[in-house]
């Protein structure tokens, strides 16, 4: 990597969100329709991320099991005999196959849509001299759209969002949304 190209990336990191397999896996809990077609994507991004050394951070929701952090409206689903989504350690949490946190990446536990409420995400930015994003991941109405509004508004300079490596429920709502 030449310098000319060092510098071009040194101030931006990748937001890879929700990309676990009860996101996007058939059958899934929370299935986000159109998140597998999006899987090829976001390990490319990410490979070209890693080549240029732009931080990865991975961010995914681990949720208690029994849903006391989980928002009001999902609460249902954590009750006796659910599926309980999203759980710290089940293998819905997990991130889908071709995915992998490798030394040096930096993950993010959420419990909201954005990767931003209640996290440590803006400080962790700003203490490595952040001041670009590239947001990729599921889905794209929640979690994607209120990372980037919070982006906009804690002043990042530039957010991008990669269309084809995010994903919603169904295409018309991607497009609507992005």
């Amino acid at each position: 990597m030449g310098t000319e190209n060092g510098d071009k990336w040194r101030k931006t990191a990748v937001v890879v969100i929700d990309m676990q397999k009860d996101f996007i896996l058939p059958g899934a809990p929370m299935l986000v329709r159109d998140g597998e077609a999006i899987v090829p994507n976001v390990i490319k991004t990410v490979e070209v991320a890693r080549n240029r050394g732009i931080p990865i951070i991975w961010v995914v929701r681990e949720h208690d099991p029994l849903g006391r952090d989980v928002e009001l409206f999902r609460r249902h689903l954590y009750g006796d005999g659910k599926p309980k989504p999203t759980s710290k350690g089940c293998v819905g949490a997990e991130l889908v196959d071709g995915l992998l946190i490798q030394e040096g990446d930096y993950k993010l536990v959420k419990t909201r849509f954005s990767a931003f409420f209640n996290t440590n995400l803006h400080s962790y930015l700003q203490g490595i001299a952040v001041t670009n994003l590239v947001v990729i991941g599921v889905q794209t109405p929640n979690c994607i759209r209120q990372t980037v509004f919070d982006a906009v508004a804690l002043d990042y300079q530039r957010v991008t969002v990669i269309i084809d490596a995010t994903a919603a429920a169904t295409p018309d709502i991607h497009i609507g949304n992005r």
